[in-house]
């Protein structure tokens, strides 16, 4: 899958996409398709080395997304339908 990356801090022009795996849904996640994404200010904060994820969060950028759920994670279904 394509994700958006960047290997330096700095401004916009580090940004890219890459091919990346996969991920995996893990203990009560669920696994978008996704049809939009956006980055906001957590991402740019993120980029510029002034925002860490939670530990264990992905590094995948993007946190606003819509899609569809492509996969349930364990502990997920009879909440979530693919």
């Amino acid at each position: 899958m394509l994700a958006v990356h960047f290997d330096q801090l700095g401004g916009p022009e580090n940004f890219y996409l890459k091919k990346v795996a996969k991920p995996i849904p893990g203990e009560g996640e669920v696994l978008l398709k996704v049809a939009a994404s956006a980055l906001n200010r957590a991402d740019i904060l993120q980029r510029q080395g002034q925002y860490a994820p939670p530990p264990g969060a992905s590094n995948i950028l993007g946190v606003e997304a819509s899609g569809h759920v492509a996969e349930l994670g364990p502990g997920c279904q009879g909440h979530w339908k693919i």
